[in-house]
């Protein structure tokens, strides 16, 4: 079978995974080549018997990109750029801190949502993700950043796309990352950002996933943020603030709103009093996002005096907020950059 048609073998279930003989305790040996490893080559796996590895190799992909493509940040997180088997391109950021390692990924290739100050949104939509292609991208930069999975305890659904807009798999992506079987996260260290989708906020509440759910709002009005993303007219700021006081109830976690700060659209004082009013009676985290400037964007970030004084209201009007930098910024990894720089440079 040939390397493109063959299925991949981290879209299946840990507990469904193939056996050789009958032999369960395989099944368990072969998630630990996995995911405890995180080795992407059936030869590797030595403990396992030379025919079965052959028969799994003949079967079955394991390494769900073509190509990985690495760019190193100054400041010590690292770009990752994947190419698929069908030519498409998707991106994930690797970010370690002095107490944890965190992992960025994306849920599609491009995205739908259309955001204009977003150069991903620029892209436009490719495809959806699977839940082994969302999945690998953790494991795929743990090996090349020469760490285990298990090294990896954070991870965010923050990349490129609309996580809720591939609600299947990027719910049994969460489902995976958190089996104890597979890489057994913490489900309060994995983040999911949505654009804010009321109907798909609701299902998720009932999903059981004591996550963190970050929406991004940009802006406290509807005019506003029609503007600024274009697909806000099919859910009112109404409709997605009620949405999230019920998954609030069935949660009980608080929920992180984010706001990128756009000189001369949404950072007025005005607008700052606006969004606390929104806030009131939601457990909520404000983060302000400087904006992260790309080619074309036409769009230019407030400046650190706008930010501290639109930060400094929302205290007063005693919302939990804080100003949070992207790192990344010099090779396109920066909240709102991903879009594929680089695609056509060698590895």
């Amino acid at each position: 079978m040939s390397e493109r048609k063959r299925p991949l073998l981290l879209d299946v279930d840990p507990a469904e995974l193939p056996v050789s003989g009958g032999r369960a305790y395989r099944r368990r040996q072969l998630a630990g080549w996995i995911y405890g490893r995180g080795v992407a080559d059936v030869a590797a796996m030595t403990d396992l018997p030379k025919r079965w590895r052959e028969e799994l190799a003949e079967a079955w992909r394991l390494d769900p990109f073509d190509e990985v493509r690495r760019f190193p940040s100054w400041d010590g997180s690292v770009r990752y750029l994947f190419v698929l088997p069908d030519g498409r391109r998707t991106e994930a950021v690797y970010m370690p801190y002095e107490t944890r390692k965190t992992v960025c990924v994306s849920s599609m290739v491009g995205c739908p949502a259309g955001c204009t100050f977003c150069a991903t949104g620029a892209l436009g939509f490719g495809r959806n993700l699977s839940r082994g292609e969302i999945v690998g991208q953790v494991l795929a930069v743990a090996r090349h950043e020469g760490i285990e999975p298990a090294a990896i305890r954070n991870v965010v659904l923050m990349g490129m796309g609309e996580a809720l807009l591939n609600y299947d798999e990027a719910i049994a992506a969460i489902r995976r990352l958190i089996d104890p079987a597979a890489l057994d996260m913490s489900p309060r260290r994995i983040t999911l950002s949505t654009v804010g989708l009321p109907a798909r906020i609701e299902r998720l509440a009932g999903e059981g996933l004591p996550l963190t759910l970050a929406v991004s709002l940009h802006a406290p009005d509807e005019a506003t943020r029609r503007t600024i993303i274009p697909t806000a007219h099919a859910h009112s700021i109404d409709a997605i603030f009620a949405s999230l006081r019920r998954w609030q109830e069935a949660t009980r976690r608080r929920v992180t709103i984010e706001y990128t700060m756009l000189a001369g659209v949404n950072d007025a004082p005005a607008q700052a009093d606006a969004l606390a009013d929104l806030l009131h009676g939601l457990r909520a985290h404000v983060n302000l996002i400087p904006f992260n400037d790309w080619s074309g964007s036409g769009f230019e970030g407030s400046d650190r005096g706008r930010i501290d004084a639109f930060r400094a209201r929302l205290d007063g009007r005693g919302a939990s907020v804080s100003v949070r930098f992207s790192r990344g910024q010099d090779t396109g990894a920066a909240c709102g950059q991903l879009s594929l720089q680089g695609a056509g440079e060698a590895a």
